[in-house]
């Protein structure tokens, strides 16, 4: 297992967010995608608030300039927010940046360094589970 920095990032390059994932060395880019939405949905989760700050905005939320707000606070299911994020990023409402490459197949097997990069772009609102 080793570390890896993920930033989200606006299409201007901004980074709006960040957060630290423990990885495989080799994994693929949809396993990587569900590794981050099951982090931050299991943080969620471990302390639910009004505002959710993930990929992907879950239902019965409207987006806020930080995260998206929910109505009440609520377990959300991580398996239905990465559902969500793979038909995101392959209806390109996102994409992903690991050593200023893109990836732009879901099953490219990346090998990270300790303590890569990887960013993630979002080009529209992201609706899920």
């Amino acid at each position: 297992m080793i570390l890896v920095h993920v930033r989200d990032e606006s299409p201007t390059g901004a980074e709006v967010a960040s957060i630290e994932l423990e990885v495989d060395a080799d994994i693929s880019l949809r396993e990587l995608i569900r590794t981050r939405v099951r982090d931050e949905v299991a943080r969620y989760n471990a302390n639910p608030t009004r505002v959710f700050r993930g990929l992907v905005e879950p239902i019965d939320a409207e987006t806020t300039l930080n995260g998206y707000r929910l109505k009440r606070p609520r377990r959300i299911d991580w398996e239905k927010q990465a559902d969500a994020a793979i038909k995101a990023f392959a209806k390109n409402g996102f994409f992903v940046l690991v050593g200023g490459r893109q990836i732009e197949d879901l099953d490219t097997v990346l090998t990270l360094g300790d303590l890569g990069e990887v960013a993630f772009v979002r080009i529209v609102p992201l609706v899920g589970g």
